[in-house]
């Protein structure tokens, strides 16, 4: 149990014991008083029950203002999405306005807008190496200032995307071995990743990364940004020309029972989510028990005046 205000509860028990100190006393000097005069005490302790009833309720109440709350496990419906997005140079290209990257992320900051709160969010941003810039998460809006932190920079590895976004998922490093040995990394049918980027690679067993993915029951929705005519970008003084290729694009989502969405046609990406097999969690959550301890408290301060009226005409 946690309380937001212990001060209170303190001051609150220290007045209850307090009142409690004060009934003993002045039940004791009745009875003494009582028996000096010859006079036998009128129903025994049982005369103050109802002194001890409202000493209890203003105990309870005293807790009751402390702001307890229970932790309670209480299960919600809950799917994960990784949005791994190209920051490689060529997405500095203007094939699609105002660059590839500033369009990945506008459309990826749509998406994330059309998400329900059931599905936990994350983002990796990947060029040669990749890089978890928000783990999963119900706050939407963590993943959305992770989007916009992204910056132009490397080259490009599509199979370290992957990789990178099966280990956010699954919260443990996944990668292929050199050899090409594809790790077991279990089941996981309740996550998602969506891939932004404009298909160029350099590096990483792309193929095999994917059978990873496909293997773990993980879908991947891949999406094409950039034009497939192209653009040139500066790198380190060098104009390079770059393009869109779908090709490797479509075979990581066919691979994974994903699909391949050109960047005009992302408005279908809020489709996504309803393939997403959400699974059952369970989290603990606060449960304020104030309103119930006041309703207790009530019940016994009314019990109490009712007693000590009935049997000594007052209400103290």
């Amino acid at each position: 149990m946690t309380l937001s205000s212990p001060l209170l509860l303190a001051v609150g028990l220290l007045v209850t014991a307090a009142l409690a100190w004060a009934a003993v006393v002045s039940a004791r000097r009745r009875t003494a008083a009582l028996a000096a005069a010859g006079v036998a005490v009128p129903g025994g302790r049982r005369a103050y029950l109802g002194v001890g009833l409202t000493i209890a309720g203003v105990g309870i109440l005293a807790i009751a203002t402390a702001g307890p709350a229970a932790m309670v496990p209480v299960p919600r419906t809950a799917g994960t999405v990784i949005l791994a997005i190209d920051v490689s140079n060529s997405m500095g290209a203007d094939d699609v306005a105002p660059t590839r990257l500033a369009a990945a992320q506008r459309a990826a900051r749509a998406f994330v807008a059309a998400q329900p709160d059931s599905v936990d969010i994350g983002v990796v941003a990947f060029e040669r190496g990749a890089l978890t810039t928000a783990r999963p998460d119900a706050d939407h809006s963590i993943a959305l200032a992770a989007i916009d932190r992204l910056k132009i920079t490397g080259g490009t590895s599509l199979g370290t995307a992957i990789t990178a976004s099966l280990t956010a998922i699954t919260g443990k490093p996944v990668a292929v071995g050199r050899d090409g040995a594809a790790p077991d990394i279990g089941y996981w049918p309740s996550a998602t990743i969506v891939m932004f980027s404009d298909g160029q690679n350099q590096g990483g067993d792309v193929e095999r990364a994917a059978a990873v993915a496909q293997r773990a029951g993980v879908h991947i929705h891949t999406v094409g940004v950039g034009t497939t005519a192209g653009a040139t970008v500066k790198v380190d003084g060098y104009l390079l020309q770059t393009s869109l290729e779908e090709d490797t694009l479509t075979l990581i989502a066919q691979t994974t029972g994903g699909a391949y969405h050109p960047a005009s046609d992302t408005a279908r990406l809020d489709g996504v989510a309803d393939t997403i097999d959400l699974r059952l969690t369970v989290s603990d959550e606060p449960l304020p028990l104030a309103g119930g301890l006041i309703g207790l408290a009530l019940a016994l301060l009314t019990a109490g005046a009712a007693l000590t009226v009935l049997r000594s005409g007052r209400v103290i």
